[in-house]
């Protein structure tokens, strides 16, 4: 179907080139990192034919489907020896609001996440000082024991990499042990931008790009499979944006290894190089407009390769991650029961929803919602408005959800949780 049919009143309007583009992406073709570039920098008209494109992309990749986990986010600890300019959740091992949850406690939310239905759970950290270089895989191993059915989605390559320096082995090495002990997947954050000049800028002393790209690419090579990120609305550029989506594709191209692409936009209101001014010309987040693109831009550059777009409710809010869904996402992300990181950045809009919130907001936006697992099996289609199916979950009203699962600024208080570097 040539762009004249799908907006034939507008056409007129775009220049050539845009539309050449779009008539490439149409036609099957993979548009180029300069060509993304282009495209990100889209307004008014162009905008929208932007959108419809990416919609029609999608619509013939995956339908009218919008998929959801069960899940729960796990942060066990708050301390790092990393000072990234974006990050609000980070504490040094000195602070009085350090936290560091204790093996059992991480074991018992896991199987307490099971029992409520949850078929994932999602464990990230910072990075605490002088960490058992083994700790990721013992606790791996302990989750997996008293909850055998959950998926072990967990540990950003940035985390890999310590634990693979700590235990004193290469990352294929640590990564087997993983493995070995239940990994089921890794998420792929940590990325931010693949840009090392940038990188440097946000967060000096992250890994690499090369550090990075090693993780994943090794990850998929043992047949872990992986997400893949982007964190914007700070200091990138449009091309710096294109080049990553470019990199994420080709990484694709070669291993076949990413389950999805999760656009993140940056949450500033606590970030330090926001309240600090560490970092000069840095953004507010992105606009809403910019959002957009990123999730079009996404779809039109990646559809061959990722066929999931996952909108981000806990950035973008429950109602505008909604609005994202038209803007070609096609996963809705999780439950999460527990969300810190954002939250701690100032994300304003919760740290769950339940399973039956989530359907109807896929619902009003015109689609069809589906439980999946982390790897994209499909559990459950909910193909009508007369939803009847109540998982746990939904069972636990708001106010005793606040109780039960407790709160990030509540954790950051208790004392049976403070960091002790002393047997931790």
């Amino acid at each position: 179907m040539p762009l004249a049919e799908l907006w034939p009143r507008k056409i007129r309007s775009l220049a050539p080139d845009f539309v050449e583009i779009l008539e490439r992406a149409l036609a099957g073709e993979d548009i180029t990192v300069t060509e993304g570039e282009r495209l990100f920098g889209a307004t008014g008209p162009e905008l929208w034919a932007l959108i419809l494109v990416a919609d029609e992309l999608r619509r013939r990749r995956v339908g009218d489907v919008v998929t959801y986990v069960i899940n729960r986010n796990i942060n066990f600890t708050n301390v790092c020896i990393k000072r990234c300019g974006f990050c609000a959740f980070s504490r040094g091992h000195r602070e009085a609001e350090g936290y560091f949850l204790p093996p059992e406690e991480v074991v018992r939310r896991a199987v307490e996440a099971w029992e409520l239905g949850a078929t994932e759970v999602c464990i990230q950290a910072g990075l605490p000082p002088k960490l058992d270089g083994y700790f990721y895989v013992e606790l791996t191993r302990a989750i997996k024991r008293a909850a055998p059915g959950l998926h072990i989605h967990a540990f950003s390559p940035e985390e890999v990499v310590y634990g693979a320096v700590r235990a004193g082995c290469s990352v294929e090495d640590y990564l087997k042990a993983l493995k070995a002990a239940g990994l089921g997947s890794l998420p792929g954050t940590a990325a931010e931008i693949l840009d090392d000049g940038l990188r440097r800028r946000i967060s000096p002393g992250r890994i690499s790009v090369s550090q990075w790209v090693e993780v994943i690419t090794t990850a998929h090579r043992l047949g872990i499979p992986t997400t893949a990120t982007i964190m914007y609305g700070h200091v990138e550029t449009d091309r710096q944006k294109a080049a990553h989506i470019g990199l994420i594709r080709e990484i694709q191209r070669q291993t076949g290894g990413f389950t999805e692409f999760i656009p993140l936009s940056f949450v500033h209101e606590e970030a330090p190089m926001w309240r600090k001014g560490l970092v000069a010309g840095v953004r507010p987040g992105a606009t809403g407009a910019e959002v957009v693109k990123m999730y079009a831009v996404s779809r039109v550059m990646l559809n061959n390769w990722i066929p999931n777009i996952q909108v981000s409710w806990v950035k973008e809010g429950p109602k505008f991650a909604q609005f994202c869904l038209n803007a070609r996402g096609n996963d809705f992300m999780g439950t999460l029961m527990n969300e810190s990181i954002s939250t701690a950045a100032g994300a304003p809009f919760g740290q769950r929803l339940r399973p039956r919130e989530i359907r109807r907001l896929i619902r009003d936006s015109g689609r069809i919602p589906a439980q999946r697992t982390t790897t994209y099996e499909i559990l459950r289609i909910f193909p009508t408005a007369e939803d009847e199916h109540y998982d746990p979950l939904d069972l636990v009203d708001e106010p005793a959800a606040e109780a039960r699962f407790g709160s990030y600024r509540e954790l950051i208080r208790r004392p049976e949780f403070r960091y002790r570097r002393e047997g931790n």
